[in-house]
């Protein structure tokens, strides 16, 4: 696993690498599966000056960094690109956290070169956990946002819907960001009114999962319906229904916590 609790402070050429360009992972095709690279590959790859890099943590007891390179610089004959979310369910749950923490960080820095109060360029401190304004003396952190996703359940069978706007159709639970001011049990039921015009009861939580798409961490809920039938949101959802185990429609697999919920509840029954 990932231990975040000291970030290296000095590169050296045998520890890990993690590489993106743009959204994009880069990983090599003759190792293992989204394997990161060594800092010396890195630095043979690409040239890159090993202080741009963003310190992520200790990876296999070496420490990790996150580098990101232009897209013009791939050589497709040697290495792999695609998008974060390709990992999922390919690599160890655990591989695919420290892509998404390297992802994250490199996608906060790039997201807060300038101060979000005054405009000054900031600059990196605290060994990389936060960036400064030499202005006005603001500081920033890296920022993550909730956000709930709910197994509805209505006796045996399970609320499920398919979102808009994705081209590549499967079923999913219902899943929102919270607001300011709202408890986490609050968040679940306005999502669930907002995205399908159902009232939800018993709102039990069940586990969380950091999503790196871009900066969030999933707060898993079960939910029991109470009252009402659905009427979806057509921004939000393209289709929804209960669904029969004996008659589930593609679902996300259980490298995601929704995959997780839905095994969850089928297994409880």
């Amino acid at each position: 696993m990932l231990d975040i609790s000291v970030l290296p402070t000095e590169p050296q050429a045998e520890d890990w690498g993690f590489v993106f360009s743009g959204r994009n992972t880069v990983t090599s095709l003759r190792g293992q599966p989204g394997m990161p690279w060594r800092l010396s590959e890195v630095s043979e790859q690409w040239g890159v000056d090993f202080a741009d890099a963003v310190p992520v943590g200790r990876w296999q007891e070496r420490s990790a960094w996150a580098f990101s390179v232009p897209e013009s610089s791939i050589n497709q004959m040697e290495q792999l690109t695609g998008n974060l979310y390709g990992l999922l369910g390919r690599v160890e749950d655990a591989l695919f956290h420290a892509h998404g923490r390297a992802y994250q960080l490199l996608y906060w820095l790039d997201t807060h070169r300038h101060c979000g109060r005054c405009g000054t360029l900031t600059r990196a401190i605290e060994d990389g956990r936060a960036v400064l304004c030499d202005s006005c003396s603001l500081r920033v952190y890296p920022r993550v946002s909730p956000c709930v996703i709910v197994l509805v359940s209505k006796g045996d069978k399970l609320l499920l819907a398919a979102a808009a706007g994705f081209q590549k159709r499967f079923y999913s639970t219902l899943a929102g960001f919270m607001e300011p001011g709202e408890t986490c049990e609050d968040a679940v039921i306005r999502e669930v009114r907002e995205e399908v015009g159902i009232e939800v009861g018993n709102v039990r939580y069940f586990s969380s999962q950091p999503w790196p798409f871009p900066s969030q961490v999933m707060l898993g809920f079960f939910a029991e319906w109470q009252s009402g039938d659905l009427a979806l949101n057509p921004d939000e959802i393209e289709d929804a229904d209960w669904f029969d185990i004996s008659a589930m429609p593609p679902t996300p697999p259980n490298a995601s916590i929704s995959g997780q919920l839905i095994s969850h509840f089928i297994e409880s029954l």
